[in-house]
C-alpha cells in the first residue's frame, strides 16, 4: 500500500522494521527469515529476532516443519475486528433509522477508541429543537451514554487498563463525574439495568440513553444511543428510548452473529 506522508523526524528503526514485517504477512502468505532481511536490509539474526516477538506477541505464528512465518491469530482478530466495526456500521444504519422514528429523538452509533466514544453515524430527530449530528465527533467515553454502555461490557481488567489512575480528567459540566470509583460505581448500576444515561455530563441540557452492541464473545462492538433535550427527556421519555434501543439491539446483534449468507 502506497504511503505519501514524510517519515517522522524520530525514526525508530526496531518500530519500523516491526512494522514493515506486519505488511509483508498481510501481503504474502508465509516468509521465510531470509525474505523479511533482504526486505529490512538487516542480518538474519536480527530478523529472526524481530520475528520471534512477532510470533511471542501472537502477530505471527511459525510452521514447525518449514520454519517459515504466517499471519497469528492476533493480527487475524485484528483485522476481522475492523471488518466486524464496518459490518455494524452498515447493519445499524436501519436501526438508527426505526429508534429515531420511535423516539423522536436523535439516534446515533458509536465505538470506543482507547477512552473516546467517537460518533460514527447519527440520524438527527425532526424536531425544530433537538441535538444535531455528532458524527466524527469524540468525546470522553466515560461521560457519554455509548461510552458508558461499552465501558459497562467490558471485563474489569480490561477497563482498569484503560483508566489506571483514579482522576479521569476534567469535566465538561457540572454534572460530569471525574474519578474512577464513581465510573465504576455508575457502570455497575448500568449493568444491572441494561443500558446506560447521561443526565448532561457531557453537554447541559442534553440527556442521552445507550446501549452496547455485542459480539458473539460477549464484549462491546459499539453502542446505539437517543439523546434530546433535557426538557423531552423526562423519566417516561428515558424509558421509552431505552426500551426501543434494547430491541433495536437484540436484532442488530442476532444479525451480527447469523452467517454472511443468511443476511443477504
Amino acid at each position: 500500500m502506497e504511503n505519501n506522508a514524510s517519515q517522522p523526524a524520530y525514526h525508530i528503526a526496531s518500530v519500523d522494521h516491526a512494522l514493515r514485517l506486519l505488511l509483508m504477512l498481510k501481503s504474502q502468505p508465509r516468509i521465510r527469515v531470509s525474505d523479511a532481511a533482504d526486505e529490512l536490509g538487516v542480518a538474519r539474526s536480527t530478523a529472526h529476532r524481530l520475528l520471534g516477538m512477532l510470533v511471542y506477541h501472537g502477530f505471527a505464528t511459525q510452521d514447525p516443519s518449514s520454519r517459515a512465518y504466517r499471519p497469528g491469530p492476533v493480527l487475524v482478530e485484528v483485522g476481522m475486528g475492523a471488518l466486524t466495526r464496518i459490518d455494524v456500521r452498515q447493519r445499524a444504519k436501519a436501526f438508527l433509522v426505526r429508534a429515531a422514528a420511535l423516539t423522536g429523538e436523535t439516534t446515533s452509533l458509536q465505538i470506543l477508541e482507547g477512552t473516546q466514544a467517537r460518533f460514527v453515524d447519527s440520524v438527527e430527530s425532526i424536531n425544530t429543537v433537538r441535538v444535531g449530528s455528532r458524527a466524527g465527533v469524540s468525546m470522553p467515553a466515560h461521560l457519554v451514554s455509548g461510552g458508558k454502555a461499552m465501558l459497562a461490557a467490558m471485563s474489569s481488567r480490561a477497563l482498569l487498563a484503560l483508566y489506571p489512575n483514579e482522576r479521569l480528567g476534567p469535566p465538561l459540566t457540572s454534572a460530569s463525574i471525574t474519578s474512577r470509583k464513581e465510573l465504576i460505581d455508575e457502570l455497575a448500576s448500568i449493568r444491572a439495568q441494561g443500558y446506560s444515561v447521561n443526565h448532561e455530563q457531557s453537554t447541559s441540557g442534553l440527556i442521552a440513553v445507550g446501549v452496547a452492541v455485542r459480539g458473539s464473545d460477549g464484549s462491546p462492538l459499539a453502542a446505539m444511543t437517543v439523546a434530546g433535550p433535557a426538557s423531552r427527556m423526562d423519566p417516561a421519555k428515558i424509558a421509552e428510548a431505552a426500551g426501543a434501543l434494547l430491541e433495536a439491539v437484540r436484532e442488530l446483534e442476532a444479525q451480527l452473529s447469523s452467517p454472511l449468507e443468511a443476511r443477504s
